[in-house]
């Protein structure tokens, strides 16, 4: 599991360290820096899937471009931005940190990739995995080959190993070229179950391929429900009838998923649905409403996906009513702790803040401005001064929405200027 991911000189963060919480939900005005976040971990999932830097930020025919590509990539004026993310070891004193460094002028390359183990109990870190472009020594003798001399970590030997476009953590995987291949393995598995996921409500109504692993944008669900076992596909429409019955004016009495096509290749989200008059209509994707959709798309995320990943959801309650918070939120807690599933979830909505409820105020992240420099900030929400006196005046989804939180925060920053004068 992800523990915490830090920021340097990332987009619009000059430093930002964002905990990670089985449940963490992220706040902020528009332009705080809540989607640039979220960007950070799709940058490294794309870098540790193989992607060169330059695809992983301006894209492909594949995948789409981060916002900004390569150009705004880094902080201006700053040339290199770092992403660090804290993987939790198997035992409880035990951590791994995954550093990668990352230019972005004159071309997209990787400056320096590490691993540190950080030992708790003995207070200890060690190397265990280090390529530095800057002091390593490179043999060019070949010009077709980039052969990097190894540390002493990879046992003082030379290796044959990609440019420095790319992660070379996935070249490394299984290998056992190195003595912590295991440590390796744990990092590289961990930094794979990021998902960053953004359903499309538009791409889930058509027919869909027969598929193990859900899309970003769900535009494959039917086909990942289609494809399940009998018994494990019985087990998730079940789920998903429970759950969206309340979601409409009517009753929604089953959800389900059916292969079609000549050679049954291809699949289509279905529901019934029960009225007031005790009218059954059975509708198929094209007629469901976007709010239900989405809501159903994040429940077979939570379903699918592997157990003890980091499933990240901007605007989670995109299309969804007011009145029906209560239920995503209901779902968010139970499916995530059941399947241990960490979730990372943006949104503005107050009614969800306040489905909740103040239990959450701990796990709440407020993205904001510096109203000097105009650089992103992180800030616990219990770690506002003021948060006992405004919590006094009005419930979290108020604050939010009456943008009380981020006038605090603007607050204390000039008290404590004036205190420094």
């Amino acid at each position: 599991m992800l523990k915490r991911l830090f920021l340097k000189n990332w987009k619009s963060f000059r430093y930002a360290e964002m905990p990670l919480y089985p449940l963490t939900v992220l706040v902020g005005t528009n332009a705080s820096g809540k989607s640039n976040l979220v960007e950070a971990f799709e940058f490294l999932r794309r870098t540790v899937d193989g992607y060169k830097v330059e695809t992983a930020l301006a894209g492909d025919k594949i995948i789409p471009p981060i916002r900004g590509g390569i150009n705004w990539a880094a902080l201006k004026p700053e040339s290199e931005f770092t992403i660090k993310a804290l993987v939790e070891g198997e035992g409880k004193q035990v951590d791994y940190l995954y550093s990668n460094t990352v230019e972005t002028k004159p071309d997209a390359l990787i400056l320096e990739e590490k691993i540190t183990c950080r030992e708790y109990q003995r207070d200890l870190k060690t190397i265990i995995f280090e390529r530095d472009f800057i002091n390593s020594y490179i043999d060019f003798h070949d010009e077709r080959e980039n052969i990097l001399k190894i540390s002493t970590h990879y046992k003082n030997a030379r290796w044959t190993l990609p440019n420095n476009d790319k992660s070379i953590l996935t070249y490394f995987q299984n290998t056992y070229i190195l003595d912590n291949v295991n440590e390796v393995n744990l990092v590289v598995d961990h930094l794979k179950k990021i998902y960053v996921f953004n359903p499309v409500p538009a791409k889930m109504r058509d027919y869909s391929k027969l598929s193990k692993t859900l899309e970003s944008d769900a535009a494959n669900i039917a086909g990942v429900i289609a494809d399940l076992s009998a018994r494990k596909q019985d087990e998730v429409e079940e789920i998903l009838t429970d759950y969206a019955r309340g979601l409409p004016s009517g009753n929604i009495i089953k959800v389900w998923a059916e292969r079609v096509g000549r050679h049954s290749g291809d699949a289509m989200l279905y529901c019934e649905e029960e009225w007031v008059n005790g009218e059954i209509q059975e509708v198929d994707a094209r007629s469901m409403s976007d709010g239900t959709l989405r809501f159903i798309a994040i429940m077979v995320a939570l379903l699918t996906i592997p157990e003890r990943s980091q499933l990240i959801i901007e605007d989670v309650d995109n299309g969804l009513h007011p009145s029906r918070t209560e239920l995503l939120a209901r779902m968010l807690r139970e499916i995530g702790q059941k399947r241990q599933i960490d979730l990372l979830v943006t949104t503005h909505n107050s009614a969800l803040l306040d489905a909740f409820g103040d239990e959450i105020v701990p796990y709440v992240i407020v993205a904001h401005r510096d109203a000097s420099t105009g650089e992103s900030r992180l800030t616990k929400l219990k770690d506002i001064e003021d948060l006992p006196k405004l919590m006094v005046s009005g419930a979290l989804g108020q604050l939010a929405t009456e943008g009380t939180i981020e006038k605090s925060l603007y607050q204390e920053k000039r008290d404590i200027k004036r205190a420094n004068y």
